[in-house]
């Protein structure tokens, strides 16, 4: 994003709309992780980019279309996170940028299975 203003040129980096999109991705309910390829993952841990990992953005001078990849907790509702999902990044987006979101793509790629946690070590010899 390009804004010409009395003071000067204001530009909005496609790697800044990412990250936020990707902070505002975790913080929904139901979202267990963002999910990237292998060769995205690799990429990004060279580049230190983590917390845009799979979020895919394009940006135009005043539009924003995002691409999510995404884990969801076992046991949640799919359509009602995705859902909260693309209205929390499309909110978080507009309001920190001006940009308008014009559509926010969910891909669930997995499943996140919580850790029994209540497992103990009875047989173990102490």
């Amino acid at each position: 994003m390009s804004e010409v203003n009395e003071t000067g040129l204001v530009r909005i980096s496609d790697d800044v709309v990412a990250t936020i999109a990707g902070l505002a991705a975790l913080e929904t309910p139901g979202v267990a992780a963002m999910s990237g390829g292998i060769s995205e993952g690799l990429a990004k841990r060279l580049s230190g980019k983590n917390a845009q990992r799979g979020v895919t953005v394009e940006v135009g001078q005043l539009e924003a279309a995002i691409d999510l990849r995404v884990i969801v907790h076992y046991g949640s509702r799919i359509q009602e996170v995705c859902r909260d999902l693309q209205e929390n990044v499309k909110e978080a987006v507009e309001n920190m940028t001006g940009l308008l979101v014009v559509e926010v793509n969910v891909k669930v790629e997995g499943v996140a299975f919580k850790e029994d946690e209540t497992v103990e070590d009875t047989n173990r010899v102490k």
